[in-house]
């Protein structure tokens, strides 16, 4: 994912605003990492590039 996203993604939860945590990033490409909202404090996972915005209810469905 490209850090310019930020200013676009927000939380799916209550729409706040996210904060980005990079753990591993290729050049301009985030790799892997994490989103945290700033008001309700969830969190979406980045893997192999791409950030995981289901709310956490769908996300464990997904993985079922």
């Amino acid at each position: 994912m490209k850090e310019s996203l930020m200013d676009v993604i927000c939380c799916p939860i209550d729409k706040s605003d996210l904060e980005l945590t990079v753990d591993e990033r290729d050049d301009e490409e985030i790799i892997a990492g994490t989103l945290t909202c700033t008001e309700c404090g969830e969190t979406y996972p980045i893997e192999d590039g791409i950030p995981n915005l289901l709310p956490p209810d769908m996300r464990d469905e997904a993985t079922a």
